[in-house]
């Protein structure tokens, strides 16, 4: 079954696999929308039909279309976290220059390919535009913890402040790079990678 948000950002957690499947199922119906028609224009009743449940389901979650907003992107940074740990798990140990590549090519093909992504993302983006810096507090953290059980490294303040870094840099760089070509410009992708390799070797050669 999909990972579901952490219970914090849910108005009212599932208990029930029938309940946490309609959740599914609103949550992909946001995102969807979101593709078609926008934040703006995002309202919890059209989620509701598209979904094809009571309104009154997707209230018992959410409040709001901005909580289910927010719920998308933490159900994102989950889906993110399973895929990187998979493909690394498959690859195995080839240094951490293939982790970050690995980290990067999965973002990439989630700003790409997943429903509603290119205005959720983590969080960053809602309200349409919007920088804020939990988004990315949140996934260095995440980052973190997954890159130093993968390298058998010590989560340490030095790592984590080098992979926010890090992530603060992939952000913004990811983010002109989709500016400038809908599949993302290839250029700017490549020179976000190099930035990326030369400011962890400082911390992890």
């Amino acid at each position: 079954m999909s990972p579901v948000p952490h219970a914090t950002s849910l108005r009212r957690a599932p208990v029930q696999r029938r309940s946490a499947e309609r959740l599914a199922r609103i949550l992909d119906a946001c995102a969807a929308l979101l593709d078609e028609a926008g934040y703006d224009d995002l309202s919890t009743r059209a989620v509701a039909q598209r979904a094809g449940v009571p309104i009154g389901s997707v209230y018992r979650f959410f409040g709001n279309k901005r909580q289910m907003a927010d719920a998308l992107a933490q159900r994102n940074l989950e889906r993110f976290a399973e895929r990187v740990t998979e493909r690394l798990g498959v690859t195995g140990d080839r240094g951490w220059r293939h982790a970050v590549d690995v980290v990067l090519d999965e973002y990439l093909d989630m700003k790409r390919t997943a429903p509603g992504f290119s205005l959720v993302d983590f969080g960053n983006q809602i309200p349409a535009g919007a920088r804020r810096a939990e988004p990315n507090h949140r996934v260095a953290g995440r980052l973190t913890d997954l890159l130093s059980g993968y390298l058998g490294r010590e989560a340490d303040d030095d790592l984590r402040r080098t992979v926010l870094v890090a992530v603060e840099t992939a952000d913004a760089l990811v983010h002109l790079a989709f500016r400038m070509t809908p599949e993302g410009d290839e250029k700017v992708i490549g020179e976000l990678r190099e930035m990326l390799r030369a400011h962890l070797a400082r911390t992890l050669d």
